[in-house]
């Protein structure tokens, strides 16, 4: 058992997650990786907003789980994925949190890219 410090969001470190009302794309190069309509937008304090997309939606086949793994005391243990590629851009481009805590168990089944290695497109309605 670890001793990984869990915090709870709150006033002074705000957490939201919410449907992302559009579509959002993810392209490796020219290959799609994820089309969808179901992503999340998570705004956590004053970081940029990242979008969390389903796995259902997303080109599974095409990525590969890697053993990297970090923590995050708001959100839990996070999972690494590459894309395609021996590039240093594509190594452990995509985290998930597969048990994430409860303040954000919405994110559950979904990836999140890092945007300086993919291109990332939304759309709001």
């Amino acid at each position: 058992m670890t001793n990984r410090a869990v915090k709870i969001p709150g006033p002074d470190h705000p957490i939201t997650v919410e449907p992302f009302q559009g579509r959002v794309t993810v392209r490796d190069g020219d290959r799609v990786i994820v089309d969808t309509r179901k992503a999340l937008r998570l705004q956590e304090a004053s970081y940029p907003p990242v979008f969390y997309v389903p796995r259902d939606d997303a080109d599974m086949a095409s990525l590969v789980r890697t053993e990297h793994h970090t923590w995050c005391p708001y959100k839990g243990e996070a999972s690494y994925f590459s894309l395609p590629g021996n590039s240093e851009r594509a190594i452990n481009a995509i985290w998930s949190y597969e048990s994430p805590h409860d303040a954000v168990a919405a994110i559950r089944d979904h990836l999140a890219f890092y945007s300086d290695r993919v291109r990332i497109e939304h759309v709001a309605d």
